[in-house]
């Protein structure tokens, strides 16, 4: 089966660009991104913080069936547009990956279809090629996947 979600990764770069289109309309898309609630579901993650604006802060976890805390994350909302733009770091807890710089930009394609466009900058290509070698690729198109049918019901 064909992923949706896109990865483009140029040889010798430090970043990544990530492109999904949904079946949603570019509000409900947004919405996935910034309602707690929401994110929760589509993410498989506890949200602790979502501070949605301007130099607010983010923090999520992820436990296993018996409650163990399995990786925790967090960083920083630098800029905040609604249903256009998000510029925040991401940074996992406990782990040797140095922070990375994440533009999510949303785009209205019409009035029930939109695009994300992710773009990733790692701080070497070194970095971003660790994380490629993960089932990085398949996680996101799963996650964007279980992002497409869970909002698709807020219709």
């Amino acid at each position: 089966m064909e992923r949706k979600t896109k990865l483009d990764a140029q040889e010798g770069k430090h970043d990544l660009v990530i492109t999904r289109e949904f079946e949603l309309p570019v509000e409900l898309l947004f919405k996935a991104y910034v309602e707690p609630e929401i994110v929760e579901q589509w993410m498989g993650t506890k949200v602790l913080k979502l501070e949605n604006k301007r130099h607010g802060g983010w923090e999520f976890e992820t436990s296993d069936p018996q409650g163990k805390v399995m990786v925790s994350m967090h960083g920083v909302i630098h800029d905040f547009v609604p249903e256009q733009l998000i510029v925040r770091t991401f940074e996992m807890n406990n782990t040797p990956f140095p922070p990375q710089l994440e533009f999510l930009t949303f785009e209205a394609l019409s009035e029930d279809r939109s695009k994300l466009t992710m773009q990733i900058v790692y701080k070497s290509g070194a970095d971003r090629d660790t994380m490629l070698k993960m089932p990085f690729a398949y996680g996101i198109n799963m996650a964007h996947d279980k992002l497409q049918e869970i909002v698709a019901k807020l219709k």
